[in-house]
């Protein structure tokens, strides 16, 4: 199956006129955080499909728009803190928004904080491996994990505790955002044991493999 995934920047290719021939065999869409309101509006009302996402540092508590003030998209599904098995696709989904903290701004978090909210998601994970046979198909974080991806400066700096989710629940895709590309020769996917980590940067389609 398609999945289109998104984060960071707007995309001409994806806000656009053409963006139902460009994605007409995409069943899923996940952002990965920083993106407005409107842009994931649009890919949900264009598409017809189900969102999925987490926010990013950049990220805004409430979005003013035409209508009125709202604090998430219309349509889509907050993600963080959360297990979700899509009821279209079957796709078992995970997701934590925010970056590492590096000063008082919202959805941002201390190490230690990260770790606290990935257990969070462990008593969900393992009643999946009973009922469904895995824990996890899509992990989803605005910032990537430690040492892939990421940067040494403080705010660019990946979670500790996203390794470990990898590693022990073996999703077949993490998906994160955050990280900016700028030239082409930067790495933006990364297999490590069983999960491919993907810089979504933009946007991407993805093909998950079918069951």
């Amino acid at each position: 199956m398609e999945l289109l995934t998104v984060s960071d920047i707007e995309s001409c290719l994806v806000y656009s006129p053409k963006i139902k021939q460009r994605f007409k065999n995409t069943e899923l869409a996940i952002s990965c955080g920083d993106l407005p309101y409107r842009y994931l509006e649009y890919i949900i009302s264009t598409l017809d499909i189900p969102l999925y996402y987490v926010r990013g540092n950049h990220a805004k508590k409430i979005e003013y728009g035409c209508f009125q003030p709202r604090s998430s998209p219309w349509g889509a599904t907050n993600l963080h803190k959360k297990v979700v098995r899509d009821s279209t696709t079957g796709l078992i989904l995970a997701g934590i928004e925010g970056s590492l903290r590096y000063n008082e701004g919202d959805f941002q978090y201390s190490q230690a904080r990260m770790w606290l909210m990935a257990l969070q998601l462990v008593p969900r994970l393992l009643w999946n491996r009973l009922r469904f046979g895995r824990f996890l198909d899509v992990f989803i974080t605005h910032a990537p994990p430690w040492g892939v991806h990421d940067r040494e400066d403080r705010p660019h700096q990946g979670i500790k505790a996203f390794n470990w989710v990898n590693k022990t629940f073996t999703p077949t895709y993490h998906i994160h955002g955050h990280i900016h590309v700028y030239q082409p020769w930067i790495i933006t996917e990364t297999q490590v044991g069983q999960t491919l980590i993907v810089n979504t940067y933009g946007f991407k389609k993805i093909n998950f493999p079918s069951a």
